[in-house]
């Protein structure tokens, strides 16, 4: 039986405006959490991009949620998890959730520079080890590795052409198990708020793989208005998002990214939210009839 123990925390979460920060702030609260809402323009000043903000939003916190921006595989992400590891351990923050990406080797490398740093510098086993330094030691770390959202065709990047009833992406016919953010929330949830989480690694997913065109046609069905699939290359996509607005070298990057995990090696579905939260998880059918099914964007 899982035993809830920290009801009554302070929590940091981190990128709190964010698709899940927002999601799992309002649980927390809901729970009786005092939840610290950590963004750059929020109640409690918190920026990625300035460590000085970091130390004053972890003072007197119990937990954090820390979704790093822009992701854990970006250039600089190892260097600030090893700051803001050792800020977290030094300011007796006694449990960490990090959100990661599911597959990505570049963000396993900023997964352990946070956890050594919040162990002290001590070694331990990593993906599923119950006695790794995050078990063990003052700060207990959690990590959720997630696929690509489900929510990121409704409220990201890719909501603009959806709504205009073109999906333009870099995916080929490559499956993805989108899953849903209210589900990760949930589980993020948990791992703060029950114990039994320390220094695992949970692979959270949908139920199955769906290829972009599948999406589509779920979010066509849903809406009752014409979506398509639009395959494009690495170099065009990263030009199309220039034309939104992100600075060249950032574009590219993002690109490059989607590009490295939409390969094909994330395609199969995992049971993490049924093992953290005992049910299954939500179908994207079931999220695009929630979202579309009034007919709206």
């Amino acid at each position: 039986m899982t035993t809830h123990t920290r009801n009554t925390q302070t929590v940091l979460v981190t990128s709190a405006s964010g698709k899940t920060g927002r999601r799992v702030a309002e649980r927390l609260a809901a729970r009786g959490a005092t939840v610290r809402a950590g963004s750059r323009t929020g109640t409690t000043p918190f920026d990625w991009e300035d460590p000085a903000t970091w130390a004053p939003a972890l003072r007197g916190a119990d937990a954090v949620y820390a979704a790093y921006y822009p992701d854990l595989a970006a250039p600089g992400a190892v260097e600030a998890m090893e700051t803001f590891g050792r800020l977290a351990a030094e300011h007796g923050v006694r449990r960490i959730t990090l959100l990661s990406g599911r597959g990505e080797p570049t963000a396993v490398a900023a997964e352990d520079a946070l956890r050594t740093a919040a162990a002290g510098g001590r070694e331990g086993e990593r993906d599923g080890a119950r006695n790794g330094p995050g078990a063990g030691s003052g700060v207990e770390l959690t990590v959720v590795r997630a696929s690509f959202f489900a929510q990121n065709f409704s409220e990201g990047l890719l909501a603009e052409g959806v709504a205009e009833g073109e999906l333009v992406f870099p995916a080929g016919d490559t499956a993805e198990p989108f899953v849903d953010a209210d589900d990760l929330a949930d589980v993020i949830v948990e791992t703060l708020t029950a114990d039994g989480h320390a220094g695992l690694v949970h692979e959270v997913t949908g139920p199955r793989p769906l290829g972009f065109a599948e999406v589509a046609a779920e979010i066509a069905r849903a809406s009752g208005r014409p979506v398509v699939y639009r395959p494009v290359p690495e170099a065009a996509y990263a030009e199309l998002l220039t034309g939104f607005g992100l600075p060249a070298d950032e574009a590219a990057w993002l690109s490059a990214l989607f590009t490295t995990l939409l390969d094909g090696h994330n395609s199969s579905a995992t049971d993490g939210v049924k093992r953290v939260l005992g049910r299954e998880p939500r179908s994207f059918a079931a999220f695009a009839t929630e979202t579309w099914g009034g007919g709206g964007s």
